[in-house]
């Protein structure tokens, strides 16, 4: 068997009762090949590839002009700060349990261990619904840009998921190597798109902005305005992948150092750069016209501002870099959904080949290639019902994505409570009980007000612009209630057929 410089396959004996969460034995596979996952990913490449899952320039080309315009308008930009702060709470319990739970599975490993095996399963599926959902809706955004930019610099029109689908293609065979070639990949992007977001923001700063530099978009009454729901979504939304950072664990040089600390270096990151950088765009073209300006057209709103403060050669720069960007962002969602279908997979929760780990590459190959076509299919379908790209893809399924993974985080912030309370194996009161409990009500709220304003996201309004709940808005809402369903349905299986499997699950909290 070969295996890359540097890098060897961990085994560990079957009777090891910390592996028994994420490594389920199957008869007949057994030794048949490696089944868990290694490498040496630093702080670095693994805040490269979570950040990335981000797409700093999708965010601020893309999300932050809706978020201005759907949402709470001039006072947008605060709502990244509070992003920031509700999610950095959730970090303090996510990162204490990292350390004292070895296992990759983030949230799904992490409720399992503290709520149940059940609630851990439902967790999983919340999960697998989460990252789907916003990986397809970037697809469909990536798409949409590459078909717009082919026809206008070419005057050639090409329908948006033939791009999608060719994305997908070398998003994949990306997915199918080694994962130190995605986080180099991943690093170059990020440094650039970030860094021309950076140049802009300089030279709205240097210039003093439209109508001069103020706080405006931290004002009370602005940062309540419009409708701060929507613009919550947007906001969270912009964070989401982050968490992800438990997920490469057995890929991390020295995971109880890397893994904290890389998901603290994220959140407060991303959470800086976003503020700083939505500010940068309102005082861009002044608080009393940054509405209308986007509003004319939101998606060509970061290319103008561009061509203002930067001139033409920034805006060709920024175009260019907003396509890398977006396929950043789908390149990071798709290792973080291969690595959650190989640890549902080595728990006894999906096909066993899902576990799987290649020989030479080192990374869940089968994984890669069941997401892959996943998402292939999902654009198929949705290019035959002839959906938007924008406006129905890429909103409807980040709004679903957001409210998931808000409710999910929160999830997560009482199974840590629950778990360091009953085994007492962390006695920080900050990091296991007040911190993850702060950032619990924070979850639970904002997900209260997304799911208020969910209506406006996908265009169920009646003739008055109030918000109403149509058949769109229930299906869609409909779907973050039947996948954990699914879970607790699996869990109910598999302890009534396969109470060995079952009991195997988690190893300290009985089912």
């Amino acid at each position: 068997m070969s295996i890359a410089a540097g890098h060897r396959i961990r085994t560990a004996p079957a009777s090891a009762p910390e592996e028994s969460m994420t490594k389920l034995e199957s008869t007949g596979v057994e030794g048949a090949a490696p089944r868990t996952l290694t490498g040496s990913l630093g702080v670095t490449a693994i805040v490269f590839m979570v950040v990335a899952a981000a797409s700093p320039l999708t965010v601020i080309g893309g999300a932050a002009p809706l978020g201005i315009l759907l949402g709470n308008g001039v006072g947008f930009p605060a709502l990244y700060a509070i992003s920031a702060v509700i999610l950095l709470l959730f970090s303090v319990g996510l990162a204490a349990m990292s350390r004292h739970i070895p296992k990759p599975g983030a949230f799904f490993t992490y409720v399992g261990y503290g709520l149940g095996r059940s609630t851990g399963l439902a967790a999983a599926w919340v999960a697998m619904l989460t990252y789907t959902t916003i990986q397809v809706s970037v697809y469909g955004y990536v798409g949409y840009i590459l078909s717009y930019t082919l026809q206008t610099y070419t005057g050639v029109t090409l329908p948006w998921w033939l791009f999608a689908l060719l994305t997908i293609a070398l998003v994949g065979v990306l997915g199918y190597r080694h994962i130190d070639l995605s986080s180099k990949v991943l690093g170059v992007l990020l440094v650039a798109e970030v860094g021309i977001v950076l140049l802009l923001v300089g030279a709205v700063v240097i210039s003093g902005g439209a109508e001069g530099l103020s706080l405006a978009p931290f004002e009370p009454s602005n940062v309540a305005s419009g409708s701060p729901g929507v613009g919550l979504m947007f906001a969270i939304a912009a964070f989401i992948g982050f968490e992800a950072t438990a997920i490469f664990r057995d890929e991390a040089r020295d995971p109880n150092k890397t893994i904290p600390r890389a998901t603290y270096a994220a959140v407060i990151g991303i959470g800086v750069f976003y503020t700083l950088s939505s500010w940068g765009l309102v005082m861009a073209w002044g608080p009393s016209n940054i509405v209308a300006e986007a509003a004319a057209d939101p998606g060509s709103l970061i290319l103008r501002t561009m061509s203002q403060y930067l001139g033409a050669t920034g805006e060709i720069i920024t175009n260019v870099l907003l396509i890398t960007s977006m396929f950043a962002c789908v390149l990071s969602f798709h290792n973080v959904v291969t690595r959650y279908q190989h640890s549902m997979s080595n728990a006894g929760l999906l096909p066993d080949r899902l576990g799987g780990v290649h020989h030479r590459h080192l990374s869940p190959h089968v994984s890669s290639l069941a997401q892959t076509v996943t998402a292939a299919v999902l654009i198929a379908v949705f290019a035959l019902f002839q959906l938007d790209p924008v406006l129905a893809v890429f909103t409807w399924f980040a709004g679903v994505a957001t409210l998931a993974i808000a409710l999910l985080m929160a999830l997560t912030s009482i199974a840590v409570i629950v778990y360091f309370v009953k085994t007492k194996k962390d006695g920080r009161v900050w990091n296991t009980i007040i911190a993850p409990g702060l950032g619990f009500v924070g979850l639970v709220l904002s997900a209260v007000l997304i799911v208020a304003y969910f209506p406006i996201m996908v265009g169920d309004v009646d003739a008055a612009g109030t918000p109403v709940f149509g058949a769109l808005s229930w299906f869609l809402l409909l779907l973050i209630v039947v996948f954990p369903l699914f879970g607790y349905l699996q869990a109910a299986w598999i302890k009534a057929r396969r109470p060995e499997a079952y009991a195997k699950l988690t190893d300290t909290i009985a089912g």
